[in-house]
Formats: structure tokens, C-alpha cells, sequence
């Protein structure tokens, strides 16, 4: 469909300007930002008639979608954990839009704890966490309505499901962590002025809820003093110690401890500054496990004892290596996750720190789990990969024997597909790995449309994961190639930093030298090539379609961070300055990040790729003002004949807690869209 015949709703331009460092930097669609008036919300129906009018038009739109029902209905079963006297299991039966929590009784009974697909009528409200108190009587679990970061929690007798007081409101970024069988502690913020989905979120709060009291009674245990962005609490399995995390950015925490055991103990400090992560994993007694990466840019194990906590007193346990660490702890084992090239390699260790084992895996990809408490005789975890659907396994940690606990029943043939990492130069002539997968025997003729997918941010480690939509576009000859871009964790700190602040354009680098392999390989052209990414990954893709719009036939920014001068405004953006730096840091920082704004970016008179934006109306994490903005500049300066469309969930947010149907309905639009972009005009 030709611009030609797309007519566009008119986006009225208004005069707001700013000044950064004696620049005026217009900001005509300011007024999109304001996600309670009517004008926005009548810019939005007008915005999605045009995009669903125009996929309504692709003529396999229908047949992708049976498909995908198809292929995604199978039942899906989690592992099971134990509480008080019952084993909890999630379940669901394949299209269910919500998984429901189940249990089953000493008897082996089962029936139905908790089903959220009776929160709303539309499956627009989901369960967040559930967390049982410490013999498993009472049980706290948190909703999420219409995908928002905000949630309500609701404390439940677990054994007649009576529930025991008023809902709490308005707590958001937050476990709970029960104390005993009394009271849990929990964080929040107070309720903004304003829309409580874009006003600025920037004092977190840790408070301790006693069951049977009111919310507003609930005592602030950390945070009054000074400002921190967010704040953790949790208490060790022993209910000895309560631990406190508090980070000004999404890297770098304080880390503190209190006795629970002695009434009005104080609040000890261990790491009093935010240049590393630091967190508690287990206790014995007095002696603490904390994984860091003070001194370890991959992480590494100390011990310590409570009495004198401070790092000059830690001592490694779990010494760094060249890989990247995470340790979990379960039946009074540690398990260090480590990751080679983006895939997983585990390894079993005691609490003296002597090897028990490396444990054998089904396989080349991505292991999770190993969880549990220390009572626990098994263990359980899963592995996918990219061709691989996620199944479960248990684990028996004395003799190391893994056994299949659930492996889903699935229409579709794992051993028909291949995938491959490779290492290709990124402009500055680092090695950047990606991994393409497809079909078997493929020709390698330029031809095959292609999703290259990245993030590239906030030591966020892209590892095989099997997608349902990712598999219906390979049956359809697609080709879905992951590059492992630098801002991401995969080799550590180092990795993340060299994709951070005045750093950030060696990921869009990283991201254009990936799409010029491909290229170059013939596993593609950029007539067949479609670029993809979420959130973070949503500023990657808009800004290497602003720099390099030749490149790619399609973009597909989703859940963007696109207007880069006003990100930290938002909710908790400001969290995310350790990753983007601000516009107001200094005249050199707005300069740089002003260079890839992606909503300052778009040019007139130029040619870019089809392009699908798309948000959530209730996303409050990236708010959908970003988004809406970009599409507005691409509308109004777009000179080719590609379409730029934006579609907007309606009730949905940032991802978290998205329905069974409507995840399906847009894999439907974006694989539609892609492939009628790319002049495929029927299904092979």
C-alpha cells in the first residue's frame, strides 16, 4: 500500500520549546504527553482505526493467526513449591489467557488457589507475585491492573482462602517478604500528583504491613532520609536477618542488614555507596553469602560475618572467572549459573565453596531454576533454546540426576531447524557474537525475510529462549538472528559500560554492523530484512532507522524509550541516567544524546522502512507519549511510499501480565505486517 493512497490523521503541531545550554529544541507534540485529555485520546482511536484498517487488508492475516492458536495450545505446567501442608503449581490449559495457580493437598487432590482470569473480564488484569508467609498459612499476592506498574495486594487466609483485610493500594517495584507469620515488609511510593501512569515516581519507600492493621499505619522501616529511586526488602529463610537494598539507578546498590532477633535493632550498613551490585544470597547463622561484583566485574561469592560486614572483611568463596556469574541456592547448595557466549554452563558448589559437580544439561542454551529452600530434597529447572520449547526438569542435588518433569506437548519439529552463533566486527572492530536460527537446508540467496532482534542496555543478557511466534515465522521460511550487542550483560560490566552514556552509539554500531553480516552472508538483502526490539530495545530500533533508514525494509520499535531529552521526566526514567546519562548533565552530554534522540532524528525528505510503533495506553514504565511522538515526526516527514503506522494496546502497559490473546493478536500484526512489507503476498 503506497503513501500515496494513506492518508494520515492530522497531528496538530504546537510552540513548545525548551532550552538546553543556550539551544532551543522545539518540541511540537508536547501535548501527547498528557495521557488523561480527550485530544490525545481521540488522537489515539484515529491512530488505531487507520492501523487495523490497514492490516485488515493483508491477506494471511487470518491463516498466521490460526496458526499461532494453534501451535500455542498446548498445556503449559511451571514447577511445583511447597507450602505448609500443599504443593503449588502454576497451569495453563493452552490458550487460557492467564496461567491459574493451582495446588494439591497431602492427599494428592488438586483444585484451583487462585485463577486470574476471574480479575476482569477482558484478561487485562494479571497476578503479579504470591508470597506465602513462613509456614505457609497466609498467603499476600499482588494484582496488576491493565498492565501498570502499580499493584494492589490482598492478604488470604491459604488454607480456607478467606481473606483477611482491605486490599492494600498503590504499591509499586516491590516484593513482600513475610516476617514469620505476622507481617511482610514491602515498598512503594506515594501517590503521584497528577497522572499516576507519566508523574515523575522518585522516593521509594520500605514499609512493614502487620496483618489486621490499616495500610496507613504501616510503619517506614528505610527511606525517609534521603531520596533513593527504589528500595528492596527481604527476610533470610531463618527470619533472622531482614536485608535492604537502595539504588538511585537501575545500577549500583547500598546494601544493609537488621537483626530481627532483638527488638529496636539498628540498621547496619554494609556497602554504603552505589558503585557496585551487591546482594545477600544466604545465611548461616552469623555468616553471610553475598554475591557481588565489587572488585568483580563478573560477579563473584564472598563470605562474611554479621558482626563486621564491611567489603574490607569479605572474603571469596566463589572467586570471578572470565564468564559471568549468577548463583542461586537451594536444599543447602549454591548453583553458579555462569554464561560462555550468551549460553549457560552450571556449576554445583557447598557452602564450604568445594565443587560438588558441573552439571550436565540437555543441551546448548539457557538453564534457570535450581532454586528452593534448604529443606528442599528436589530441585527443579528449565531449558530452552531457540529451537527448543522451554521443558522442566527435576534435579536430585546428592546424586546430580536430572530427570524430564514436564516437556510440553507442542506442533512443532525442533529437529527441522538449526541455529548457529557467529562472531562478526563491529565498527570499532570489536567481536560482537549473534545467533541465527532457521530452517534447515535453507538457501543462503538474499531472499529470506529476516527479524534481527536486540537490546543492548542495562546488563541485560539476551539468552536461547524458544518463542511460539519466533517458530511460526521460521515454518514460514523466516530467518531470526539475535545479536548479543555491548550495554548488555553477556561478558560482564566491562560489556555494559561500553554501551552506556557518551558509549551508547557502539550499540546502534553493534546493531548496524549485525544487519551488514547478514547482508553480506546472503541470509538476507534489505529488501527482506525487518529490525526488532522492546523498551531499551525500541531506542535501538529507532535509532538505527533514523541513522540508517536504507538498511532495513521494516522497523519494529515497540515500548520505545524515543524522546531522549525528556525520558528521566517520566515515572522512574530518572533511574535509567547510570545507562543514558541526561540532557541536563552538561552542554556535551544533551549534545550527544540530542545526536540520537530518535524523535529528534527524523529528517524531512527521507525514505524510511515500513514501520509498526507499538505501546501500550497504560504503560507507565516507558510511558506511550515516547512513542506517540515518534510516530507523529515519521507520519508528517516520511517521503517514501512505506507506511508508518503506530498500534496501541488499549488496557495494556509495558508487557508484564499481557493476555493469552492479546499477545497473540499482535505476533498476528507485527509478522503480517512484516511480511506484506516485504512483498510477500502469500504464505509458502
Amino acid at each position: 500500500m503506497s503513501q500515496n493512497k494513506m492518508q494520515y490523521p492530522t497531528t496538530k503541531k504546537g510552540q513548545v520549546t525548551d532550552t538546553y545550554f543556550d539551544t532551543k529544541v522545539a518540541d511540537p507534540y508536547r501535548w501527547l504527553e498528557d495521557d488523561r485529555s480527550e485530544e490525545t485520546g481521540s488522537w489515539v482511536k484515529e491512530q488505531n482505526r487507520l492501523t487495523y484498517d490497514y492490516l485488515s487488508k493483508i491477506p494471511y492475516r487470518d491463516a498466521l493467526k490460526s496458526r499461532l492458536e494453534k501451535l500455542w495450545n498446548y498445556e503449559k505446567i511451571s514447577a511445583p513449591f511447597k507450602e505448609g501442608n500443599f504443593t503449588y503449581y502454576y497451569k495453563n490449559n493452552g490458550l487460557q489467557n492467564q496461567s491459574v495457580l493451582y495446588r494439591k493437598d497431602a492427599k494428592g487432590e488438586e483444585s484451583v488457589f487462585l485463577d486470574p482470569n476471574t480479575f476482569s473480564k477482558d484478561g487485562t488484569s494479571s497476578l503479579g507475585g504470591v508470597n506465602f508467609s513462613e509456614d505457609g498459612s497466609k498467603v499476600a499476592y499482588s494484582i496488576s491492573v491493565g498492565g501498570s506498574d502499580w499493584r494492589k495486594v490482598i492478604v488470604m487466609d491459604a488454607v480456607t482462602k478467606k481473606i483477611l483485610e482491605p486490599t492494600l493500594e498503590d504499591i509499586k517495584f516491590s516484593g513482600v517478604s513475610w516476617k514469620g507469620n505476622e507481617g511482610f515488609y514491602y515498598s512503594s511510593y506515594d501517590k503521584p500528583d497528577g497522572s499516576e501512569l507519566s508523574a515523575k515516581t522518585d522516593q521509594h519507600k520500605l514499609y512493614y504491613h502487620k496483618v489486621g492493621t490499616r495500610q496507613k499505619d504501616d510503619k517506614v522501616i528505610f527511606g525517609l532520609d534521603q531520596k533513593r529511586r527504589y528500595v528492596g526488602g527481604y527476610v533470610t529463610e531463618d527470619n533472622h536477618y531482614l536485608v535492604i537494598t537502595a539504588s538511585t539507578s537501575t545500577y549500583g546498590n547500598e546494601l544493609y542488614i537488621q537483626d530481627l532477633t532483638k527488638p529496636n535493632s539498628p540498621i547496619v550498613t554494609i556497602v554504603d555507596n552505589f558503585n557496585s551490585d551487591n546482594s545477600i544470597i544466604d545465611n548461616q547463622g552469623s555468616k553471610l553469602f553475598i554475591a557481588t561484583d565489587l572488585n568483580a566485574p563478573n560477579t563473584r561469592v564472598v563470605t562474611v560475618d554479621v558482626s563486621n560486614p564491611k567489603p574490607e572483611n569479605w572474603k571469596d568463596l566463589i572467586p570471578e572467572t572470565e564468564n559471568v556469574l549468577n548463583v542461586s541456592t537451594g536444599s543447602g547448595y549454591l548453583f553458579a549459573n555462569y554464561m560462555i557466549d550468551a549460553v549457560s554452563a552450571i556449576k554445583q558448589y557447598d557452602y564450604s565453596g568445594k565443587l560438588v559437580r558441573n552439571i550436565q544439561l540437555p543441551g546448548i542454551g539457557t538453564a534457570g531454576g535450581f532454586g528452593g529452600k534448604k529443606t528442599e530434597k528436589v530441585l527443579y529447572y528449565s531449558f530452552t533454546n531457540y529451537t527448543t520449547p522451554g521443558s522442566t526438569y527435576s534435579f536430585d542435588p546428592k546424586s546430580g540426576d536430572s530427570k524430564v518433569y514436564q516437556t510440553p506437548k507442542i506442533d512443532f519439529n525442533s529437529n527441522d531447524y538449526e541455529s548457529k552463533q557467529v562472531f562478526y566486527t563491529s565498527k570499532d572492530g570489536t567481536k560482537i557474537p549473534m545467533i541465527i536460527t532457521h530452517k534447515k537446508g535453507l538457501k543462503l540467496d538474499g531472499k529470506n525475510p529476516t527479524i534481527l532482534y536486540g537490546y543492548g542496555g542495562f546488563n541485560i543478557s539476551l539468552t536461547p529462549s524458544f518463542s511460539i511466534s519466533n517458530a511460526v515465522w521460521m515454518e514460514n521460511g523466516g530467518i531470526y538472528a539475535v545479536a548479543n550487542l555491548r550495554g548488555g550483560g553477556e561478558y560482564g560490566k566491562k560489556w555494559h559500560v561500553a554501551g552506556t552514556k557518551m558509549q551508547k552509539q557502539n550499540v546502534f554500531n553493534d546493531f548496524i554492523a549485525a544487519a551488514e553480516y547478514l547482508i553480506s552472508e546472503k541470509y538476507t538483502s534489505s529488501d527482506f530484512l525487518a529490525i526488532r526490539g522492546g523498551s531499551n530495545g525500541g531506542l535501538l530500533v529507532g535509532a538505527t532507522m533514523t541513522q540508517r533508514p536504507d538498511l532495513m525494509k521494516v522497523a519494529l520499535p515497540a515500548v520505545g524509550v524515543m524522546d531522549m531529552l525528556r525520558y528521566h521526566t517520566f515515572t522512574a526514567g530518572a533511574g535509567w541516567a547510570y545507562d543514558y546519562g541526561t540532557a541536563e548533565d552538561s552542554k556535551e552530554m544533551f549534545e550527544y544524546i540530542k545526536g540520537y534522540s530518535p524523535v529528534h532524528n527524523v529528517k524531512p525528505n527521507t525514505k524510511y522502512p515500513a514501520t509498526m510503533v507499538t505501546t501500550g495506553d497504560h504503560d507507565d514504565r516507558v510511558v506511550p507519549a515516547h512513542s506517540f511522538k515518534f510516530a507523529a515526526e515519521l507520519q508528517d516527514k516520511q517521503a517514501g511510499d512505506n507506511p508508518t503506522l503506530i498500534r496501541i494496546d488499549i488496557n495494556a502497559g509495558h508487557g508484564a501480565g499481557k493476555s493469552v490473546a492479546a499477545s497473540i493478536q499482535e505476533s498476528v500484526d507485527i509478522m503480517a505486517f512484516t511480511l506484506y512489507n516485504m512483498g510477500i503476498t502469500k504464505l509458502p
